[in-house]
């Protein structure tokens, strides 16, 4: 593909983890990739992982990744990434906020005995999906066609990690559903992908930390499953179609077709942990 006529796209918090996953992949379908995140160095994390090498993964997929570091407590700074893209492309095609600030914290024990930083989730995490989303729409819009995607999970309707994750997550899910109905008129999808458990450096880490006998064995999500299953989204004639909605990314991955690196299809949790609820289609204004 002419590196003119590539799709573009952001990934927001893409140092490791899911956003780590969903950058690659999207540069391996032949997108430019623009990244978000703090980490300059490895050691600005116990879990490793930068911005640059995950631009240099990209770079080595045969495409092109862009690490933009990116403070998401900075409006300015946020502006300032779009503001480059405006100059260099003069459209989006994707957006995916997936940056969130993540207090280490333990996960036993009531939420008024944790540290009260844990409530940054919602700032960086919900807030920041907003920001950056207002900042991308004029430029998905100038596309004629977009999507933004939040990442999400089962903990919008289970309990997981307490009620700031649990707030962040449902958030996150009725940003993306309110944000739907205002840019389906501009052919821009936005909804929310909901991952399962995934093989990431935090999830590794923490698992190591239990007895060998309590080690979850059940097989993990890659982190690049959840971009293959948007790339193959945006693409898709179905776009429009699931527009607004919470996505469980297993389910959606089978019905686009789309499996994991290692050819499996990840597996639903929806009979576990529960499934999205369904929106009433009410426009109050």
């Amino acid at each position: 593909m002419n590196r003119s006529m590539q799709r573009v796209a952001v990934v927001t918090g893409a140092s490791r983890g899911a956003g780590k996953g969903i950058a690659l992949a999207l540069g391996q379908a032949g997108m430019t990739v623009y990244l978000t995140g703090r980490s300059l160095a490895d050691d600005d994390s116990p879990y490793g992982g930068t911005i640059s090498e995950t631009a240099s993964l990209i770079d080595k997929a045969g495409s092109r990744g862009i690490a933009v570091a990116v403070d998401h407590t900075d409006d300015t700074a946020v502006a300032s990434l779009f503001e480059r893209l405006r100059n260099e492309h003069g459209r989006l095609d994707i957006l995916v906020n997936n940056a969130a600030n993540l207090v280490a914290t333990t996960m036993v024990g009531g939420f008024w005995e944790k540290p009260l930083a844990t409530v940054d989730l919602i700032t960086v995490g919900l807030r920041s999906h907003f920001v950056a989303s207002y900042h991308a729409a004029p430029l998905l819009i100038a596309n004629g066609k977009g999507l933004i995607v939040n990442t999400d999970h089962y903990g919008a309707l289970c309990y997981y990690h307490g009620p700031v994750y649990g707030a962040q997550k449902a958030g996150s899910d009725k940003m993306a559903a309110d944000m739907a109905k205002e840019l389906r008129p501009h052919n821009v999808a936005a909804l929310s992908i909901w991952m399962g458990g995934l093989d990431t450096e935090r999830a590794r880490a923490y698992l190591m930390t239990l007895p060998p006998a309590s080690r979850p064995t059940a097989k993990r999500e890659s982190p690049q499953f959840t971009g293959r299953v948007i790339a193959a989204l945006y693409e898709s004639d179905q776009r429009m179609a699931l527009s607004g909605r919470a996505l469980i990314g297993a389910e959606i991955g089978a019905l686009l077709g789309v499996s994991d690196i290692d050819g499996s299809h990840p597996v639903s949790h929806r009979y576990t942990l529960g499934g999205p609820p369904e929106l009433h289609p009410s426009l109050l204004t």
